[in-house]
């Protein structure tokens, strides 16, 4: 074997690397200094997120099934920007009474489906993915159940784990139908295979496939799983699971619909993305509007925020990858600042619901106002990040220049509408709602405001510094993945 071939693999080795010392700090450590491993981890990882800019090499290893170019390399960047973020903002959580026996789990468990995320991103064989996407599932519901004294928080673990089985073998079943169309499961020996084909079959298995990662991005109408694993799971893993997670298989679901079966975009798998986009995007809108509890509100914005970010793939062009790229960006410090001000405000006072909101400005204006940042920023209104991520993403499916595109962007433009009515509500409560506030004035840790600090500079200045688009623009333009 060739073990120069791991010299591809810088991230994922360094990953592992930032793995085997937590983990070596976890079990040899004296108990006295157990309560550092939260910060000790949140420092390793950072150390290992500014290395990870270090340019990488492009090329394939093990046989061409993983892939290393900028793309994969951006990508993986982005999500180790929202990891340091949530680990930043759990080290309190981490050290509290209840979850500190199980504090290096958590952090091992992170690290563990970071990897398989890795491996999603790089992935160029099916056979890859496949692993990756179980080494990231599977432990994200033992994260969903971290805080066993809440019913709850079982339930929610129970829901993840069966619908991740169920979308693991709706999606290994398609699969199975491409592997008898094609006989491989390389990504560029199917592409080439399926040249040409209209069958049944194929239509079949793109179906499967879709279904199976649309599971994951909780995209409709399989998402029912999501509103009560969100609530259900401890804020720190609903974070976790919202941004990163999410942002991981859009990127996955891009390459392997562009990449592998880009032949068959106009007649096949188009079609299906129109309906689901639609689907998704509205029937997220109109069930957020309806909750109270914010994490349910979340989950239900989240589905939406997956609808937005499919606007991408069907674009279907290196404008599209950057745009989807770009969006995961803005997203991630979006909803990580909401639900950075949720987990401070939950963890002191238990309390979780829109009412429980009314006049927290009043108490807490810091909170409030980042709050406010995070509610602008994911509704699009400008000049905050969240706007130039909408409109990129808009002109990136425009520039297939297909009017079919053209009115689903206009669907997706009234939907955001409805998507601002919702956020605005959060913001009058804490704002113009004259009701005493039940959330009296709270401390927080150094390092949850330090994690909403980032998170705000992130949604003020990312929007109006235009070096992080071009960049992502100037990388997936030099790709030569794209059909035609």
């Amino acid at each position: 074997m060739d073990y120069s071939q791991f010299l591809m693999m810088p991230q994922e080795i360094g990953l592992l690397l930032v793995f085997l010392l937590v983990f070596l700090y976890d079990t040899f450590m004296p108990s006295s200094t157990q309560k550092g491993l939260p910060l000790f981890a949140t420092v390793v990882f950072g150390i290992f997120m500014i290395l990870g800019f270090m340019p990488v090499s492009d090329g394939f290893a093990f046989g061409e099934m993983f892939e290393s170019n900028k793309a994969t390399w951006a990508m993986k960047n982005i999500l180790n920007i929202g990891v340091f973020i949530v680990l930043l903002q759990s080290i309190k959580w981490a050290n509290s009474d209840f979850v500190s026996v199980r504090r290096g789990e958590f952090y091992e468990l992170i690290l563990l489906t970071l990897f398989g995320m890795y491996l999603m991103i790089s992935g160029r064989h099916f056979l890859i993915f496949v692993i990756g996407l179980e080494t990231a599932s599977l432990p994200l519901a033992t994260l969903a159940a971290f805080e066993k004294r809440y019913y709850e928080s079982h339930e929610a673990a129970a829901k993840y784990v069966l619908t991740a089985v169920f979308s693991s073998a709706i999606m290994l079943l398609g699969l199975s139908f491409v592997y008898g169309l094609t006989g491989t499961l390389y990504f560029s020996e199917i592409a080439s295979s399926i040249v040409g084909d209209n069958s049944l079959l194929l239509i079949v298995a793109l179906a499967f496939v879709i279904s199976g990662v649309g599971y994951k991005l909780s995209l409709v109408p399989f998402h029912l799983w999501t509103a009560d694993v969100y609530q259900g799971a401890p804020t720190m893993v609903t974070s976790y699971l919202s941004v990163i997670s999410k942002g991981s298989a859009a990127f996955a679901f891009f390459v392997i619909m562009v990449q592998v079966f880009g032949a068959a975009y106009s007649h096949i798998w188009e079609w299906m993305l129109y309906a689901i986009i639609v689907i998704t995007i509205t029937v997220g809108n109109l069930f957020a509007i309806r909750q109270r509890n914010l994490k349910r509100f979340l989950a239900f914005s989240s589905i939406s925020q997956a609808g937005y970010i499919m606007l991408g793939v069907i674009a279907a062009n290196a404008v599209g990858m950057a745009s989807m790229m770009y969006y995961i960006l803005v997203y991630i410090f979006s909803n990580l600042a909401a639900f950075g001000v949720i987990a401070v405000i939950e963890r002191q006072t238990g309390k979780v619901t829109t009412d429980d909101y009314n006049g927290l400005f009043k108490t807490n204006p810091w909170l409030a106002f980042v709050m406010m940042l995070a509610m602008f920023s994911l509704g699009g209104i400008p000049p905050f990040a969240g706007f130039f991520s909408k409109f990129f993403i808009f002109v990136g499916a425009c520039s297939t220049g297909n009017v079919a595109v053209y009115a689903l962007v206009l669907i997706a433009l009234i939907n955001t509408i409805i998507s601002l009515y919702y956020y605005l509500l959060v913001v009058k409560a804490m704002f113009i709602r004259q009701d005493e506030c039940v959330i009296p004035t709270l401390k927080s840790h150094w390092t949850e405001k330090a994690g909403l600090i980032i998170c705000t500079m992130g949604i003020v200045l990312i929007g109006l510094i235009s070096c992080f688009y071009t960049s992502l623009s100037d990388i997936t333009a030099a790709l030569n993945i794209f059909p035609g």
